[in-house]
């Protein structure tokens, strides 16, 4: 696989890479680096991104007017500003290059075949900020005109209203702060939902809770599905808490692109969502990944229609990682507590 400055394949990136490949990018790569399964894919750098940058700043520098907005107002009237240019601007003919042949690489002798497009800025997951929701996603993009799109949409996100709140809330420098893209393939996701190697509710470090739905699980992430919630613990295996929601909806691919939502088949809306075995498998996989990392996990996975488990994003838990007192809870209270929905916000 061919990388180039502005293309970066996820077996050749880690952790140590965030500058050029942000946090996403560099989570993923470091997953593969420890052997767990995630979907192949490649990621746009952010020089690719300060290429583009460049260009437009040429006439004004967007990073110094970021820094010097003062409130809501200037910074919902700039954002819808940048992002207009953003979405006017061609990508610099090295990028454009780069991002075509990339494509051809991962899909093969299919040009349409289905991938999600990730934002993935330098910033995002550390133990100091989070970006979590505020760039976007696209999901379910099919040829290469459609992903240089998506592209363009997602580096327009880092200038989003909220993402520029965010910083300027935060005082954060403009300068070092890039975003790099994931492009991977797309899965033929049957069930997704997300795992935390600790209790977010309560910070007790001997359970694994997951959360999970049927389809894709962007459905979970904008709170319209209710989830199947499990607590399983981590040395014994023993699922203590199984809470099956009704699951009336789903999301899935569309045809021609992008995602829809669907009526859940009456059969499934009261099954869970994911079987005993799997949620066995998919536990200790957590347990590899926290013990990779040395530090409690929250974690984005899905399982496809042959059965195999694949992770889609590992980040630092920070419900409880960054507080400097004891768990509130010990492994013999109620099972029940170590369950909540945490999904009001993030993507």
């Amino acid at each position: 696989m061919h990388s180039t400055a502005n293309i970066r394949w996820l077996a050749d990136i880690s952790l140590a890479d965030r500058a050029m490949v942000g946090g996403k990018g560099g989570s993923l790569g470091e997953l593969k680096r420890a052997d767990i399964e995630v979907p192949p894919g490649f990621v746009i750098t952010t020089h690719g991104f300060e290429h583009f940058l460049a260009a437009l700043e040429e006439d004004n520098s967007i990073r110094s007017h970021v820094e010097a907005l003062r409130d809501l107002k200037e910074i919902s009237s700039f954002s819808a500003h940048v992002r207009a240019r953003f979405e006017r601007t061609s990508l610099p003919p090295d990028v454009y290059a780069d991002i075509v042949a990339a494509h051809a690489e991962l899909c093969g002798s299919n040009l349409n075949f289905p991938l999600a497009v990730r934002s993935s800025a330098t910033a995002e997951d550390s133990d100091n900020a989070s970006f979590a929701g505020l760039q976007e996603t696209c999901l379910w993009v099919k040829g290469a005109e459609a992903v240089l799109k998506s592209v363009l949409t997602c580096w327009a996100s880092l200038y989003s209203a909220a993402s520029i709140s965010y910083r300027r809330e935060r005082h954060m420098p403009e300068d070092g702060i890039a975003i790099a893209i994931v492009v991977q393939k797309m899965l033929d996701v049957r069930s997704a939902g997300v795992m935390f190697t600790r209790s977010p509710l309560t910070g007790d470090r001997s359970v694994i809770t997951v959360e999970a739905t049927w389809g894709l699980g962007s459905a979970l992430v904008s709170g319209e599905v209710t989830p199947d919630r499990f607590v399983i613990a981590k040395i014994t295996g023993e699922i203590s808490v199984r809470e099956i929601s009704d699951k009336p909806i789903q999301h899935v691919p569309a045809q021609a692109g992008g995602i829809k939502l669907v009526e859940t088949p009456e059969e499934l809306r009261g099954v869970p969502s994911i079987s005993d075995a799997e949620l066995k498998a998919l536990a200790e996989v957590g347990r590899k990944v926290e013990r990779h990392y040395g530090r409690p996990q929250d974690i984005e996975w899905a399982i496809d229609r042959s059965g195999e488990i694949l992770l889609l994003q590992s980040r630092p838990e920070t419900a409880w990682s960054g507080k400097q007192r004891s768990p509130v809870a010990k492994p013999v209270e109620n099972p029940l507590l170590h369950v909540m929905n945490i999904f009001g916000g993030r993507r």
